[in-house]
């Protein structure tokens, strides 16, 4: 096996206990939740737990990691137009769909970790995205400019959200990806 690859009961093992703390997120706050009971509602064991994760935050880091990650990677696995840098749409439609989830989040006191996390993983994304559309800028320009560009995404996200959520999420793609080409010069 690949060192890409996942065993599949570990992917099965993370994704109870990710799927285990969620849940009680949206029951109780964060910092009231104990490993332990984590470890009930999943039906794991203690010694299985930090096998994988030192902590609670560890995990929901890493489930967050792992969230960002596939996102980063979608228009890539779906083969999508190059003009598209982003999975806007996508992105968007997960938060709506996920409001409990979101809501959870928000009263974690982890937020701001979160959208860190996310915004410096689909930099990375957007920079790789904007190579292959043939941006050609030095270095460290493209790698700014991907920075910038992922702090616009979430500040949209957040006035998407604040707006309650009205636009639809291909409108938000749209106008992220006409705000995008727009200011590298490219209409």
């Amino acid at each position: 096996m690949s060192e890409n690859e996942t065993d599949p009961r570990i992917a099965r093992t993370r994704d109870k206990l990710g799927e285990a703390l969620i849940a009680l997120m949206q029951q109780k706050p964060f910092d009231d939740i104990t490993v332990q009971e984590v470890l009930d509602r999943a039906g794991i064991g203690r010694s299985t737990f930090y096998a994988h994760y030192r902590d609670k935050n560890d995990l929901l880091m890493s489930d967050v990691e792992d969230f960002f990650g596939m996102m980063a990677t979608l228009l890539d696995r779906r083969q999508a137009a190059v003009d598209r840098v982003a999975p806007v749409r996508e992105l968007f439609a997960h938060v709506h769909d996920a409001q409990e989830i979101r809501a959870a989040f928000a009263t974690s006191g982890r937020m701001q970790d979160v959208l860190e996390l996310g915004r410096g993983i689909l930099a990375r994304s957007i920079e790789e995205r904007l190579a292959a559309a043939g941006v050609t800028m030095e270095p460290a320009l493209l790698k700014a400019q991907a920075h910038a560009l992922a702090g616009s995404l979430f500040a949209l996200l957040e006035w998407w959200i604040d707006r309650g959520s009205n636009l639809p999420p291909a409108a938000m793609d749209a106008m992220f990806h006409r705000l995008v080409w727009t200011g590298i010069g490219r209409t």
